[in-house]
Parts: C-alpha cells; sequence; structure tokens
C-alpha cells in the first residue's frame, strides 16, 4: 500500500495510541494533519490530481507503485474530509439498488462476497500515531500485532449495506488474504464486534495459496463458493484484484480507494 491518512470519523471511540492497515508491499506515504487549506488546492499541482483519482478507480491506472508527490496532499484531503465517507455510502447505496432487484431463488444458495481489508473493516486506525500522520514502510510484524489486537473499525457505509443484504436474504460470504493459522479467530472476533454478526462462510489465505497472486487467490476462493452450490449475485472489494478472474459474480462493486494498489 502506499499511502494512508486516517478519516477523522475512524478517530472517534477507536483510535489508541497506534494503528495500522493491510498486506502493502509497497511503502506508505502520509501526510501530515496540520497541512493548511492551500496545500489541498489542486490548481497548484502539475498533475490534476481529481483526475488522477478517478483514472485509479476505473482502473485505467494499473500497477502504480506510490501516490504521486503532488498528489500526496490531495488524497490526505480527500481521506480526512466528508468525501471518502460519502464515496463509500454511495456504492454501497448503488449496491443495495442493485440487490433489491434481484430475484432469489431462496433455496439458501443465493450469495454476496464481501472483501475484508478496507472494505469491510478499515484499517486506518494503524496509521494513526502521535496525534499525527507519519510515513511508515509496510512492515508485516507491526501489521500483524495491529490485526491481532480486534480493533478495526467498520467501512463507512458497508455496514448498513451487509444489513440490508441479510434482510433480503442473501447468504454473506467473506474472502480475505488475511493469514488463516494466525488471524481467523481475531478476525471473526472483529468482524463480530463491529456488527457484522453472522455469515456462511469466512474464507482465509492458508500456507498451500502463500504464492498466488490476489486475482488468483480470490478467484480459486470463488471457485469454491460455486462448487458448494452458491451462486454469486454481488462482489464488492476495494481493489480491482477482488473482482476480477474466474466466478466474478453477477455484479461487481468496487469500494473506493485511492491510496494503494495490489496486485
Amino acid at each position: 500500500m502506499k499511502f494512508l491518512v486516517l478519516p477523522l470519523f475512524f478517530l472517534l471511540a477507536t483510535i489508541t495510541a497506534t494503528a495500522s492497515r493491510s498486506s502493502f508491499p509497497n511503502p506508505i506515504h502520509l501526510l501530515q494533519s496540520e497541512s493548511s487549506p492551500e496545500d489541498h488546492n489542486v490548481a497548484n499541482a502539475t498533475l490534476d490530481c481529481l483526475s488522477w483519482r478517478l483514472a485509479v478507480e476505473a482502473n485505467n491506472l494499473r500497477n502504480w507503485a506510490v501516490i504521486p508527490d503532488e498528489c500526496q496532499v490531495y488524497v490526505g484531503h480527500y481521506m480526512l474530509g466528508h468525501q471518502y465517507a460519502s464515496d463509500c455510502k454511495y456504492v454501497a447505496g448503488l449496491a443495495y439498488d442493485y440487490a433489491k432487484g434481484v430475484e432469489l431463488v431462496g433455496d439458501g444458495k443465493d450469495a454476496w462476497i464481501f472483501d475484508v481489508d478496507d472494505t469491510t473493516l478499515s484499517n486506518a486506525p494503524y496509521y494513526y500515531v502521535d496525534n499525527s500522520y507519519r510515513a511508515k514502510d509496510y512492515n508485516s510484524t507491526e501489521f500483524v500485532e495491529w490485526e491481532l489486537k480486534g480493533e478495526a473499525p467498520a467501512v463507512p457505509g458497508i455496514l448498513d449495506l451487509y444489513n440490508k443484504l441479510l434482510e433480503l436474504e442473501f447468504k454473506i460470504v467473506f474472502i480475505t488474504g488475511k493469514d488463516e493459522t494466525t488471524l481467523r479467530n481475531i478476525t471473526e472476533y472483529n468482524l463480530k464486534n463491529v456488527g457484522f454478526h453472522t455469515w456462511e462462510k469466512l474464507l482465509l489465505r492458508d500456507s498451500t495459496e502463500a504464492s498466488l497472486t490476489k486475482v488468483e487467490y480470490k478467484s480459486k476462493k470463488r471457485a469454491l463458493v460455486v462448487a458448494d452450490g452458491y451462486r454469486i449475485w454481488g462482489n464488492m472489494g476495494d481493489q480491482w484484484s477482488d473482482l476480477l478472474g474466474e466466478n466474478p459474480g453477477n455484479r461487481t462493486f468496487k469500494a473506493p480507494m485511492p491510496m494503494f494498489y495490489l496486485k
């Protein structure tokens, strides 16, 4: 992952002295929260950062390593302000509008898939340190320590969508790249603790899948879901690699995430 700034709503009753994010293969570049309003003026940048973010979300810009220097403040402002939360809720609303129109078979095999990291649970607090935001290289040991706390808050709008899907009688399947051996119990706890109280399947990565790319891994896990007789009506993730590959589902929905790119 490349860049992370903690949105203000994540600070409410969730922040501890330190906080975290998911398996980031690259350095993260963070914005200092005291940046001035002038710093957020895109017109002063040599790159149109709003267009850059649009290209990222549309997957027109791929395999990027870090947020361009001139857009780090812009992305920080996006995450700190209301827009990120608003965008998440808007995508969740679109997913619900679609879900309401699906004619479920009703045999208990109508499934909706969610990614976990930064789709249902946010790792943003990992990067909030000493009342500021600071650059941090991804450290797998530190990140696992954060995950084992089970303190990740829900991504805005997604818990509400989850509850509405349950009311419509969709069966929820979580597919995550988290490690099966060390993180299953705490992931179950964290999901339930923020309100994701029930699901059909929670699929994590085991040791035999360590070398798979994210697209390969997600495709494999979805194939297992389909082999069990489930119909994947909806599929939501924050990365395009959550949504590409085999058995992506009848409709896919991408949660906004301009801070990092995972293949």
